[in-house]
């Protein structure tokens, strides 16, 4: 009988190994390109400085605009070229955005009747309070005289010219189309002057006359 415990498996053929030798040479090859490549390019550290300072600068410069800093800019760009935007003085303060109008500007003498080339300048001012995300401003009108008195049977004092002229305002930014929920308005008379109206012996002075002659459109949110 033929034991076969005894017998030893065969041995596997060996491994042919001779690629490896192709793929080093291959990978060295590779790595002296790379090597030479580097060697001829050049780093140009001027421009890279320039665009780095560039770049630095315009993060630095990005400033976060508030609403308030958002819709005093808007009024001021949309102002622009209109035939009375130097009679409007655009300030802003922690409160809000404020519109100081010079009367002789926009208004007929002694009267709250808008002067003709008043009426594309408060257009284009309501158009831009109007706009949806300035929903949340409040809008008050001031109107201010100086202390000149007034009496006609249309304005017996200066407290109906100015309550006129400001209610004016309202009217037309209604007729615009906002909602007349977010106004109101105030007539002060002579009784917030900027300036004094008058010398110490009691003269009048007609050019701070004419500065305290003003209405005065504050948005403030809610």
């Amino acid at each position: 009988m033929f034991d076969n415990t005894k017998l030893s498996p065969p041995k596997p053929p060996p491994e042919d190994e001779s690629w490896m030798a192709t793929f080093a040479d291959m990978v060295t090859l590779i790595l002296v390109f790379f090597i030479l490549l580097l060697s001829m390019s050049k780093l140009d550290t001027a421009k890279y400085e320039e665009v780095s300072a560039g770049m630095t600068k315009s993060l630095s410069d990005r400033k976060v605009e508030t609403p308030i800093e958002d819709l005093r800019q808007t009024i001021r760009d949309n102002m622009k070229g209109t035939k009375l935007d130097d009679a409007i003085a655009i300030g802003k303060d922690s409160a809000g955005v404020s519109l100081e109008m010079a009367a002789a500007s926009f208004y007929e003498l002694a009267s709250a009747d808008f002067k003709p080339e008043a009426m594309d300048t408060l257009i284009q001012l309501a158009d831009t309070i109007k706009a949806e995300r300035f929903d949340g401003f409040q809008i008050a009108v001031e109107g201010h005289t100086d202390d000149t008195p007034i009496r006609t049977e249309k304005y017996p004092s200066n407290w109906e010219l100015s309550a006129a002229r400001a209610a004016r305002v309202i009217r037309l930014f209604e007729d615009q189309g906002i909602n007349p929920s977010r106004m109101r308005a105030v007539g002060l008379a002579d009784t917030a002057p900027k300036v004094p109206n008058r010398g110490p012996y009691g003269d009048p002075l007609p050019q701070n006359q004419e500065i305290n002659r003003r209405v005065v459109v504050r948005l403030q949110p809610r």
